[in-house]
């Protein structure tokens, strides 16, 4: 007889400390949802910044690369008038040089002038293609640039010829002074419309700039938020976290002798409820003892009385009736078998409850067991009744080594071994294996059948006591399985079905490796 924790009502210190255990978590639950979703809502938000800040950044970026080389386009056309500008007063400054003294270097001068003249203009016209007033002034300054030198170059080659005077009057007459300051007033202009471009991009690049920083800016609060926000959350959670890992702390100081507690009154109530069983059981059988010989004496006595009654059945008939022959041979005879078989019930199931008793108060004594020889002395016991019934057993080794109860181990696999035999299908072969094995630090043992099986619903109903399932075509009182519970549960250990109708059933038995006995009461 094995009492459970709901077999003690008042509550011990485990109760307690399984109710602040659950308060903890209750605490904690609400905040832990919270947390989840603001975190991964954060976490959201801060990527979208983060995404937006490098999108922007990126575009900013390129739109920048792009303005920094119109600008750069702008000082290019630049210095390419500027240079032009130079060598056009390259051209004027050689020619005049010449004519006063015919030197051979001014020449030179003006060659190169009018060779990189010709150069500017091809770089100024590859340059403003894409602007419509700029290639007008190219245009412009193309047509005065070829006058110009063709005016330039007359002169230079008068005096070259000699013609001193000639060139000097072409000189004051030919109006290349007047062209040349036409064409520097082109050049001023092409530079003013290009600090007007250069302008506009500027303002453009820096408003450009200053979006950048702004969405930079905007990024930086946003992320800011996030990870304020997150902080507080998580130092909140940690907050709670602590006061739950102090409450903890207190209440595992205290744990083992709370469990040492509940432990005792556990098995103070198991000693009890055996206890009771025993004198329960013990007591009702002195009375049980009477009724059985006091039956016994009214058989003989019934005996007596119908020999008497066939005395007078053969001597007096007359004084007979129906009645009472059938109350001597017929009543009398049928309640008192009634009561023998009622009785001879009773005796059995004290005897169980007696059993069951005994053992819950045997102590257990843990000793190294050979499970292969154990289980093979079992199927050598019962080598008789498979080969009356044609079934056979088989055990696969090895099977795992264990520290336990020897007297316990060999019930438990007694009556799951014999349940399999008395269980087996009619028609069907027997067939039942016994195996073991060893997970998770616990020794597993199942016996498998191909018997009639066990539905389902009646899984845990089998293991009760007194109860039974499927057809009670066999002899019993349904206590095996609920001893086997009870052992197997003193043993620090368990048993569980797995079965279903006409498929056959495996009881599987857990048992630790090792069995540690209980603490003393």
């Amino acid at each position: 007889m094995v009492a459970s924790s709901e077999d003690i009502t008042h509550e011990g210190p485990s109760t307690r400390y399984g109710r602040v255990m659950a308060g903890v978590a209750n605490e904690l639950d609400l905040p832990d949802r919270l947390i989840t979703r603001a975190v991964i809502l954060f976490v959201v938000l801060g990527f979208i910044g983060l995404l937006a800040g490098g999108i922007t950044a990126g575009l900013v970026m390129v739109d920048n690369q792009q303005r920094v080389g119109w600008v750069d386009h702008t000082y290019e056309v630049e210095r390419h008038i500027d240079r032009l500008r130079l060598q056009i007063e390259r051209l004027e400054a050689a020619r005049r040089g010449y004519l006063l003294d015919e030197d051979p270097t001014f020449r030179l001068i003006f060659d190169d002038a009018e060779t990189s003249l010709v150069h500017e203009i091809a770089q100024l016209h590859a340059l403003t293609e894409d602007n419509p007033t700029q290639r007008a002034n190219v245009e412009r300054l193309t047509e005065q640039t070829t006058r110009l030198r063709v005016m330039l170059g007359a002169s230079m080659v008068a005096r070259t010829l000699g013609l001193t005077q000639k060139a000097m009057e072409d000189f004051r007459t030919d109006g290349s002074v007047q062209l040349a300051r036409e064409t520097r007033a082109v050049g001023v202009a092409m530079m003013a419309e290009e600090n007007r471009l250069l302008s506009g991009r500027m303002v453009t690049q820096r408003r450009t700039v200053v979006a950048f920083y702004g969405v930079l800016i905007a990024s930086g609060v946003l992320l800011l938020l996030v990870a304020t926000a997150s902080i507080l959350l998580i130092l909140r959670y940690v907050r709670a976290l602590a006061t739950s890992r102090d409450s903890l702390k207190s209440l595992n100081e205290t744990l083992e002798q709370a469990v040492a507690v509940r432990t005792r009154d556990l098995l103070r109530a198991n000693e009890e409820i055996q206890r009771f069983a025993y004198l329960v059981s013990h007591d009702l059988r002195s009375p049980l003892v009477n009724v059985l010989g006091f039956t016994a004496e009214l058989e003989q006595s019934g005996q007596t009385i119908a020999a008497l009654l066939q005395r007078v059945e053969e001597e007096a008939p007359h004084l007979l009736d129906a009645e009472a022959r059938r109350a001597v041979y017929e009543d009398a005879p049928e309640a008192l078998a009634f009561i023998r078989t009622s009785t001879q019930k009773m005796d059995r199931l004290i005897n169980a409850i007696l059993r069951l008793s005994r053992e819950g108060r045997r102590t257990i004594t843990p000793i190294r067991l050979d499970m292969e020889r154990l289980v093979q002395a079992i199927a050598d016991s019962m080598r008789h009744r498979l080969d009356e019934i044609g079934a056979r057993l088989t055990v696969e080794t090895p099977l795992p080594q264990v520290v336990s109860d020897r007297l316990a181990v060999e019930q438990i696999l007694s009556n799951l071994i014999e349940n399999a035999v008395k269980y087996l299908k009619p028609g069907r072969p027997g067939r039942i294996r016994v195996r073991g094995y060893v997970e998770r630090g616990r020794a597993i043992f199942e016996v498998q059948d191909n018997g009639r099986g066990i539905d389902p619903k009646d899984h845990e109903r089998v293991f009760e006591l007194f109860r039974r399932a499927g057809p009670q075509d066999q002899p019993g009182e349904g206590i095996g399985l609920a001893h086997v519970r009870a052992l197997a549960y003193r043993l620090g250990g368990g048993v569980t079905c797995q079965s279903a109708l006409d498929e056959g059933a495996i009881f599987r038995l857990s048992l630790p490796v090792i069995y540690v006995p209980e603490p003393a009461a």
